[in-house]
């Protein structure tokens, strides 16, 4: 399989993948910029593979998704957790569920907390073997820190959630999974994110201070240390859950 982890020229706190299989020829575009869109199309062509899925691992508050442009480009499916609000056509995807792109496969876990539609992307590489390689911990788990539970308000609530996920889904898995999230130090999403972006579940239960906390003291620290909301953060979410621009 590949894997291209993409830190994006416009926001490059934020990071985007693409990953697939090339013998035989098939892509995964997963949270896509807008403005990205172009990149992504042109990895594709260099790398001889179709963009067969696109997925947006939330609805994002901090970058307009390019999604609908690259269904709209190439045919790409469009997946979205089942409990997205989205307003637009995609296909939704359950806990569990595995996706195959060739003999890549990727199981999606639903991890609310960041937001209620999240969800985190375990891989798998078929040709390699049968167990899971590494984990798309998007904005739930970060090399470093956790997620912010309060872009869609009810914070306390929405911190338990994320601290569960955490601990019941993620931290759960073999401690040798990597962890590739969707943002690094100087993102919006979080507080004291590791500018490296990648990590390990064992390296994150032993260093990571957040994941040492009980779950009080977590909702506790998480919400006190929240950072400024995104800028134009409603016009942002509007447009990814209309898909338009």
């Amino acid at each position: 399989m590949f894997i291209v982890q993409r830190e994006v020229p416009s926001a490059p706190a934020s990071i985007a993948y693409f990953m697939g299989c090339a013998g035989q020829a098939k892509g995964v575009a997963v949270d896509v910029h807008y403005n990205d869109v172009d990149w992504f199309i042109a990895q594709a062509e260099l790398k001889g593979v179709e963009i067969t899925y696109v997925i947006d691992t939330h609805i994002h508050a901090d970058h307009v998704s390019g999604a609908a442009e690259i269904v709209k480009r190439t045919g790409a499916e469009y997946l979205l957790h089942e409990a997205s609000p989205a307003q637009q056509a995609f296909t939704p995807v359950k806990d569990g569920q595995i996706i195959h792109a060739g003999n890549v496969g990727i199981e999606i876990l639903y991890t609310p907390g960041h937001t209620m539609d999240s969800i985190c992307l375990l891989v798998t590489d078929n040709s390699r073997g049968p167990h899971p390689w590494f984990l798309i911990s998007q904005h739930i788990l970060f090399v470093g820190s956790v997620g912010r539970p309060d872009l869609a308000g009810r914070e306390e609530e929405m911190a338990g959630y994320l601290y569960e996920s955490i601990h019941s889904k993620l931290l759960t898995l073999p401690d040798h999974i990597e962890i590739h999230p969707c943002e690094k130090a100087g993102g919006v999403c979080g507080v004291g994110l590791s500018a490296k972006p990648i990590s390990t579940i064992g390296y994150e239960k032993a260093n990571n201070a957040m994941l040492k906390l009980n779950k009080a003291d977590f909702i506790a620290k998480v919400l006190s240390d929240l950072p400024p909301l995104p800028e134009g953060m409603s016009s942002t979410v509007q447009a990814n859950l209309t898909g338009k621009v």
